[in-house]
C-alpha cells in the first residue's frame, strides 16, 4: 500500500506541476509555458518563424582578420555513469552541423586524467581537453592531477599557469563564488535551463506511460527536434546579473555551456502487461520508476503485443547535432589551433548564440572613431582608453532587437541590422540581441563586453 501510495502521489505532483512548467512571464517576452511550447500549434508556429528568420538572413564578414569558430564548451562523452554519448558520436554529429571546436569537460574520475583525452584535430574538429571539477570548467595546458586535491587557490593558478583557462560553472549553485583569478563564466548553461524548468521534465514521464501522448511527444521530436529541445529556453537573468556585476570588478570572460551528455533519452520499458519502467537511457532498472496500469490505464494498451523487456516508448531529446546549435560559444581567432583559440578565450573575443534560430556568424561588436568608422580599435573583450569620438558598432545577419548595457544597465534598446552608438564616457558595455518567434521574444545573442576605461 505504501508504494502505492508514493506511485500515485509521484503522478498527482507531475499533473500539479505540470500546469507550472516555464509560465508566462518567467521570463522576458515568455507567452506561453513549456508545455504549450511543445504542442504541435506553437511547434509549427516557431519553425515557420525561425524559416522565415532564416530567408532574411544575409552574409556580413568581419572587419578583422579573425575568423569565428563555431564552439561547445563543457561537453561530455564517454566520462560518466550518467553520460549516454560518445566522442565518436560527438565527432560525427559536430561534422553534420558545422562545429569548428569542441572543448571536453570530462567528469573528475581519479586516477584517470582528463589531459589524456582527445586533443588536436579530428576530420576537421579541434578538441581540446580539460575537465568539469571542483564548480569549474577547466582547460589547463598539461596535467595538473598532483594539484587536484589541493585547495582552489592551488588549483586556480595550477590551472591557468601559460594560456590555461578556468570558467566558473554552474552558477545557480554558487551565485556569490568569488571571480578572483578566474578567465571567466557561463552566462548560459542548458542543464540548468532545463532544472530550473523541472515541471516540464518530469511531465515527460507523463506523457511517455500514456500511448497517444506518447506518439504525439515522438512526432513532435521527429518533426521539431530544434523546437522541443528549446521548449524551456529562458533568459538567464541569475547567471547575467553575476555576470555584469563582476565585470564592474574585472574582466569576466562569459562562454556558453552546453553541458551536453546524450543523457536525455527518456525510456518506458515492459515489465509485465500492467508494469512498466520509466526513466533515461543512463538509468539502470533498479534506478527507474516503476509504474502501473492502476494509475494509468494506457499501460495496458501500451504493453499488447510485447514482451517484458521491450521498449515502449521513446523521446530523445538531446542528440549531439540538436545540442550543438541549441546554444554555442563563438570564438574569435586567428586560426584554428589550440594556441589560437585559447589566446582568444582568454582575450574575451567571444560571443553565445542560440544558433538554432538563426546562424549569427559575421556578427561582431567593436569600438572605431567617428572619422574612420571602418578602423577598429577594441573588440568584444577587450580593453580600451576613453577617448574623444569613439562609436561602439556592431553588424548583425539579421535585423534584430538591440539591447546595449553599459555597466549592467540599459541605455539603449532599438531594432535594426546595425548599431553606432556614442561613447560619451568609460563603462563596461555590452550588447545582446532578440528575435521574435512565435509571438515571443527570445535571447538569441550575448556578446561579451567592450571595457572602455
Amino acid at each position: 500500500m505504501k508504494s502505492s501510495f508514493s506511485q500515485l502521489a509521484f503522478l498527482l505532483i507531475l499533473s500539479t506541476m505540470a500546469a507550472y512548467a516555464g509560465t508566462p512571464g518567467s521570463s522576458p517576452g515568455r507567452k506561453y509555458s513549456s508545455i504549450e511550447r511543445m504542442t504541435f500549434p506553437r511547434l509549427e508556429s516557431v519553425h515557420k518563424d525561425v524559416e522565415a528568420l532564416k530567408q532574411k538572413r544575409i552574409e556580413v564578414s568581419l572587419r578583422t582578420d579573425l575568423t569565428d569558430f563555431h564552439s561547445i564548451l563543457h561537453s561530455h562523452g564517454e566520462d560518466s555513469t550518467h553520460t549516454g554519448g560518445t566522442r565518436p558520436e560527438m565527432l560525427a554529429d559536430a561534422k553534420k552541423v558545422g562545429v569548428d571546436v569542441i572543448l571536453l569537460s570530462d567528469h573528475f574520475r581519479p586516477p584517470r586524467d582528463y589531459m589524456e583525452s582527445w586533443r588536436g584535430m579530428k576530420e576537421g574538429v579541434l578538441f581540446i581537453p580539460g575537465s568539469e571539477t571542483h564548480g569549474f570548467v577547466i582547460h589547463p595546458m598539461q596535467s595538473i592531477m598532483d594539484k587536484m586535491d589541493s585547495d582552489k587557490e592551488v588549483i586556480i593558478e595550477a590551472v591557468t599557469e601559460g594560456d590555461g583557462l578556468i570558467f566558473l560553472s554552474h552558477i545557480e549553485a554558487r551565485p556569490d563564488h568569488s571571480m578572483v583569478g578566474l578567465t571567466g563564466m557561463e552566462i548560459y548553461n542548458r542543464h540548468a535551463d532545463a532544472m530550473d524548468d523541472a515541471p516540464s521534465m518530469l511531465a515527460i514521464y507523463q506523457f511517455i506511460t500514456d500511448p497517444e501522448k506518447a506518439a504525439e511527444i515522438t512526432e513532435a521530436i521527429a518533426k521539431y527536434p530544434h523546437g522541443m529541445l528549446a521548449a524551456h529556453q529562458d533568459y538567464p537573468q541569475e547567471y547575467i546579473s553575476k555576470w555584469d556585476t563582476e565585470s564592474l570588478k574585472q574582466r569576466v570572460v562569459g562562454i556558453a555551456a552546453n553541458d551536453c551528455h546524450h543523457n536525455q533519452i527518456f525510456l518506458s520499458k515492459m515489465v509485465d502487461e500492467e508494469t512498466v519502467l520509466v526513466g533515461t537511457n543512463v538509468d539502470k532498472d533498479e534506478d527507474m520508476r516503476k509504474i502501473t496500469a492502476g494509475m494509468r490505464p494506457g499501460i495496458k494498451e501500451m504493453t499488447q503485443g510485447h514482451k517484458p523487456g521491450d521498449i515502449l516508448a521513446s523521446f530523445d531529446f538531446d542528440p549531439y547535432h540538436i545540442f550543438f546549435t541549441n546554444v554555442s560559444t563563438h570564438i574569435l581567432a586567428e586560426e584554428q589551433t589550440e594556441e589560437s583559440v585559447r589566446k582568444a578565450l582568454l582575450a574575451g573575443h567571444a560571443y553565445v548564440s542560440h544558433d538554432w534560430m538563426c546562424d549569427p556568424t559575421g556578427f561582431l561588436v567593436g569600438v572605431s572613431n567617428q572619422d574612420n568608422p571602418k578602423n577598429l580599435l577594441a573588440i568584444m573583450g577587450d580593453e580600451i582608453d576613453h577617448t574623444e569620438g569613439q562609436v561602439l558598432t556592431a553588424v548583425f545577419p539579421l535585423e534584430c532587437q538591440m539591447k546595449l548595457f553599459k555597466n549592467g544597465q540599459v541605455v539603449l534598446e532599438e531594432t535594426a541590422r546595425e548599431l553606432a552608438y556614442p561613447i560619451e564616457e568609460p563603462g563596461v558595455y555590452r550588447l545582446e540581441s532578440w528575435l521574435t518567434v512565435d509571438d515571443e521574444d527570445r535571447a538569441w545573442i550575448y556578446a561579451n563586453p567592450v571595457y572602455v576605461r
